[in-house]
C-alpha cells in the first residue's frame, strides 16, 4: 500500500518505507523512518527527507541516536539514527505507524543539528574525545 498521494504526511510522522537498494553501511529493507522534512515540503514535494529508524538498540552510540520507546506505532524500542538521514520519493512509503510527540522531537531537532554539523560543543566532544 503505497502513499503516493497522501497530504497528510506530517513531519515527526513514522512510516514504513522501502529503504532499499542501498551502498554500503547505508540502512536498507523495508523499515520504520521517522520524517523529518518540514510540513510545506511534506505538502507539495514528490518526495520527504527521512531518518531511518533500527530496533537494534546495541548498537555504538553517538550523538545522532535517539532512543524511542515502542510508542508511535512501533513495534520494539528503537533507536533514530539522525546520521542516516536521506530523501526518498514518497512511493518509497508504505502504512503509517504513528507520530511522535513534541518532547521527542525537541531531541530529533537537537541530533539533526549535531548531524548536520550546526550544534556547538556536543559532536566536537564527542568526536573528539
Amino acid at each position: 500500500m503505497n502513499v503516493t498521494n497522501c497530504q497528510g504526511i506530517r513531519r515527526g510522522d513514522i512510516y514504513y518505507a522501502d529503504l532499499s537498494p542501498v551502498v554500503g553501511s547505508e540502512q536498507g529493507g523495508i523499515r520504520p523512518v521517522l520524517i523529518v522534512q518540514n510540513d510545506i515540503g511534506n505538502k507539495y514535494s514528490p518526495t520527504v527527507i527521512a531518518a531511518a529508524i533500527t530496533s537494534q538498540t546495541g548498537k555504538t552510540r553517538l550523538p545522532t541516536h535517539i532512543d524511542v520507546m515502542a510508542t508511535a506505532g512501533l513495534a520494539k524500542d528503537s533507536v533514530i539514527l539522525l546520521e542516516q538521514i536521506r530523501t526518498i520519493d514518497k512511493r518509497r512509503l508504505k502504512e503509517k505507524m504513528g507520530h511522535l510527540d513534541e518532547n521527542v522531537m525537541t531531541k530529533v531537532n537537537e541530533a539533526i543539528s549535531v548531524s548536520f554539523g550546526l550544534s556547538t560543543d556536543e559532536a566536537q566532544t564527542f568526536f573528539t574525545a
